[in-house]
């Protein structure tokens, strides 16, 4: 199954000079965050794969318009394939009050509530976030940190793939695209990349 993965900065190759050969083999298309409602519904309505997205820090605008044609699994776990995926969007609190925003123990306590979920699901397969986790390809500044109950959340279940955006290209040394966490694949999607879930 190939999965396309989007997040923080929209590709010129896949939007503005698209064509139909560049997604036919995409089966499935997850978005970590940052991007126009726009941008995801043109993913959706040019292919066949269906679109799974979490926000970003700076999704505020998705509350009253959101990607048409999307799905938001936002603290949810959703099945596709075969394939259990768990979404926990936003980033690290650094404009208190803020939408999208968590401080750590705000989100601790959403992964709390899905205790149920985690239970019927036995797990998942694939933590899709937009933050990274800390200390895992994270930043020291507060709004680029990460979250530690993302690692617990990977130590308890050991997902197959670990998603996350929000930490750019261009920011510096800090951008890995893929690393490893335990037995978990961790993959930064910033703009996008290609996995092939087997």
């Amino acid at each position: 199954m190939k999965i396309l993965v989007l997040a923080d900065h929209e590709s010129k190759s896949l939007y503005e000079f698209y064509t139909p050969e560049k997604l036919k083999d995409i089966d499935l298309i997850i978005s970590c965050g940052d991007l126009r409602a726009n941008y995801l519904t043109f993913f959706a309505t040019c292919s066949h794969a269906p679109v799974y997205y979490v926000r970003g820090n700076h999704d505020c605008q998705y509350e009253r318009c959101p990607p048409e044609g999307c799905i938001c699994i936002e603290d949810e776990i959703v099945t596709f394939n075969g394939v259990r995926i768990l979404g926990l969007g936003g980033s690290m609190e650094y404009i208190p009050g803020s939408p999208n925003q968590f401080t750590e123990k705000k989100m601790e306590q959403r992964i709390k509530r899905m205790w149920w979920k985690l239970k019927k699901n036995k797990g998942f397969d694939i933590l899709v976030t937009h933050a990274p986790a800390f200390e895992l390809n994270d930043l020291p500044d507060l709004p680029h940190r990460g979250f530690s109950c993302f690692k617990m959340l990977m130590d308890k279940y050991a997902p197959r793939y670990f998603l996350h955006g929000h930490i750019h290209a261009n920011y510096g040394n800090a951008f890995k695209r893929e690393d490893q966490y335990g037995s978990t694949v961790v993959i930064n999607a910033y703009e996008y990349c290609i996995i092939d879930y087997t």
